[in-house]
């Protein structure tokens, strides 16, 4: 059975101090507002309305938990670096992102979402700068695709990799899209390899 498949929504959080007790090994999906993440993860889980996706970018404001059918769990993190949000809402979001991203114990891999067609922003940069010093591993997902040529979609992915080489094998890449359903199987192949190496998870 599909990795994601029959994930059920579990809890949504709107602070640190709300987190649950880590329980099972955690895996976080996090993005620029519109970037695609929401769309990615209804695909990956083979559900339509799974995690919800906006037009409006920085609709979603939560942390919010899926349960996998496995023990472990989809953390869907809120989209950032959207102009139009408030500032004091973004200062909430970046504390809110970093805390998680560094604190959490049983997180186990950062999926990191970007539009193929303007990867690696400043902010994507700002999350990786977060995660990396973890040492735990990041799958980018380069949304959107089937929206550039296949020539442009091989450059991008080669430009993407060849920036983030530095991180060497803590850093993995793809394409992805969610119209096509392409790509599902090599993030499954990614995140699975990660769950089987996963330690089990400390108790709270």
């Amino acid at each position: 059975m599909s990795l994601f498949r029959n994930a059920q929504f579990e809890i949504s959080v709107a602070k640190p101090s709300g987190l649950p007790p880590p329980h099972g090994p955690e895996i976080a999906f996090a993005g620029r507002s519109n970037a695609g993440k929401s769309s990615a993860i209804n695909t990956l889980a083979n559900h339509v309305r799974l995690a919800f996706v906006s037009k409006t970018p920085g609709r979603t404001q939560l942390i919010n938990f899926f349960r996998l059918q496995n023990g472990a769990v989809l953390v869907d993190l809120p989209g950032y670096g959207y102009a139009e949000v408030p500032e004091a809402v973004r200062r909430q979001w970046q504390h809110l992102l970093e805390d998680y991203l560094t604190r959490r114990p049983n997180l186990i891999g950062l999926v990191l979402i970007m539009d193929s067609r303007h990867p690696l922003k400043d902010r994507d940069r700002t999350m990786i700068g977060w995660f990396a010093p973890s040492g735990r591993p990041i799958h980018v997902l380069l949304t959107k695709s089937d929206k550039l040529t296949r020539s442009e979609a091989a450059a991008t992915l080669a430009a993407v990799k060849k920036e983030l080489a530095p991180l060497g094998e803590q850093v993995t890449v793809q394409l992805f899209s969610s119209l096509k359903k392409t790509g599902v199987e090599e993030v499954e192949r990614v995140v699975g390899s990660w769950l089987a190496e996963a330690p089990s998870a400390p108790s709270a």
